[in-house]
This record gives C-alpha cells, sequence and structure tokens, in this order.
C-alpha cells in the first residue's frame, strides 16, 4: 500500500495561516544577534532568550492561579501551579546546555555586552515579587523599562502566599489582621500564629483537601525556584568564578545569599511542627 500521508497534508499557504506564520518564527529566529565572531555568544543568547519565554509562562500561569485564589477558587489554580513546576524544571534544565561553554568560551564574548547582566531581568524580578520576594530598591534597574509600572503593581499588591493566606482565613482558619493587612511592598516576615494554622491544615488533611493540596503545591513552587537558583549558582561560578557579575553585583557570593531566602517559611517550619 502507497504512503499517501504527504499527498493529502495541506501544502498550500499562500492565503492561510502557516505553522512558522502562527508561531512568528520569523521574528524569533532573527532575535539571535551575537555582538561578537565567538562560537558559544549563539549559545548564551539561546538559553537566556528560550529562560525568559519560560519566565513568560510561568507570570502567565501565576498570575492566573493568583486571581483564582483571589475569588476562592483553589483547583483550577492548582493545574496552573503544576504547570509553573514543569516550566521551572525546564528552565533549571537549560543551565546544563550552558555549562558545556568553558571559562575560556564564556571570555571571548563577555566584554561585548558591557554592564548587561541577568540581574536585569524585568520578567524574573516579576516572578520573584509575585511568590513574595519583595525588595524595593530591586526596582532601580527597571525604571527605564515600559513595564516598570507593572512591576510597581506587583510590589505593592499581595504575593501568591498573601493570596493563600487570605484563603486560609476566609475557611475559618485564624490569620492575624497584622498578617492579612501587612505593607506588601516588604518581604513576608513569618508569625506563630500563621504556623498554627497550617499545622490544623496538615493534622485535619480530609476536612481542610484543597488547603492541603494548595500548601504541597506552594512547597513544590519553592522547591523547584530554589533548584533553579542553585543550578545558576553552580553555572556561575563553573564559568567565571569569584568574579564580578557583570551587572555590579558581587557575583558568587550574591547568589549564594539569594539561595537562603525562604518564601514560604511556615510551610516548612510546619515539618517540624508535626
Amino acid at each position: 500500500m502507497k504512503d499517501t500521508t504527504y499527498r493529502t497534508a495541506h501544502t498550500d499557504f499562500s492565503r492561510e495561516l502557516s505553522y512558522g506564520d502562527y508561531l512568528r518564527l520569523d521574528a524569533l529566529l532573527e532575535a539571535q544577534q551575537p555582538l561578537t565572531k565567538a562560537h558559544d555568544e549563539v549559545l548564551f543568547i539561546v538559553v537566556h532568550q528560550v529562560q525568559e519565554l519560560w519566565m513568560k509562562l510561568i507570570i502567565h500561569e501565576l498570575t492566573s492561579a493568583m486571581a483564582l485564589l483571589e475569588e476562592g477558587v483553589v483547583d483550577p489554580a492548582l493545574k496552573m501551579l503544576s504547570r509553573v513546576c514543569r516550566a521551572q524544571e525546564q528552565m533549571s534544565q537549560s543551565w546544563e546546555v550552558l555549562t558545556t561553554m568553558t571559562p575560556a568560551d564564556y571570555l571571548e564574548f563577555r566584554w561585548a555586552f558591557g554592564k548587561a547582566s541577568g540581574f536585569q531581568s524585568y520578567q524574573y524580578r516579576l516572578i520573584e515579587f509575585l511568590l513574595g520576594n519583595k525588595q524595593p530598591f530591586m526596582m532601580r534597574p527597571h525604571r527605564h523599562r515600559p513595564e516598570y509600572g507593572r512591576l510597581e503593581r506587583a510590589l505593592h499588591s499581595p504575593s501568591l502566599y498573601d493570596l493563600s493566606l487570605r484563603l486560609l482565613h476566609r475557611r475559618g482558619l485564624s490569620i492575624p489582621s497584622e498578617v492579612l493587612a501587612r505593607d506588601f511592598a516588604q518581604p513576608y516576615q513569618p508569625h506563630p500564629a500563621v504556623a498554627e494554622a497550617w499545622l490544623a491544615v496538615y493534622r485535619q488533611t480530609e476536612r481542610y483537601w484543597e488547603l492541603y493540596y494548595l500548601a504541597e503545591k506552594l512547597v513544590d513552587v519553592e522547591e523547584n525556584f530554589r533548584r533553579w537558583r542553585f543550578n545558576h549558582l553552580t553555572t556561575v561560578e563553573r564559568t567565571i568564578g569569584h568574579k564580578q557579575g557583570t551587572g555590579g553585583t558581587a557575583g558568587v557570593p550574591y547568589l549564594r545569599r539569594a539561595l537562603e531566602i525562604v518564601l514560604f517559611p511556615e510551610l516548612w517550619q510546619v515539618r517540624t511542627l508535626l
């Protein structure tokens, strides 16, 4: 029997949307513009651009999940957070590709992009704010960007964890008013009453199944975020050692301090309290 698959496939796209048209591949594939002739600069650009695309998806899923949690709708939000976790895993794996670049390879083109640095990623900063790592001074590198307003709104709005605590409160668990009405532009500070509320959820999983599942999904998100940061740190140390970062940060020491940040502290404390 003859294979007629290709013969029946649609091939005339003179008046219809093709695969490349739909995905705007011309613009996407033209976005890699190396500044030098160094072979590995293409690798460096592609890896970071792919990370930014995954971040775009993460922001889309996070903001949608947060809107649902604010309305008290949990199940669809959990699905979105699961997708965030899968995207985070892909981001972490991308560092494995970048580690094929040696320090000597990197030095061939590092000088070309001046003070440009991942530290200045608007989307990464937005993800941090959505997850609750609120540091107002981190706004400074983005003042020249049109997205500054969105970043500022995220700084002053409840984070994913704040909305989760509001949900606990609406479900009858005791969350102090000073936690619910805190200054959202500041980093979250753990509270004993919040730890007690989560402890009640973990001790009565059948009664609070949705909240229990949400808690574990939040832990998944934070664990993946930590893993991405650790892989980033390891990649940077392997490539430039303890040199200063191109954006002016301390480089490896700065990234190592970032590993100590805890986004959802009571969810880690509850393991000890159980």
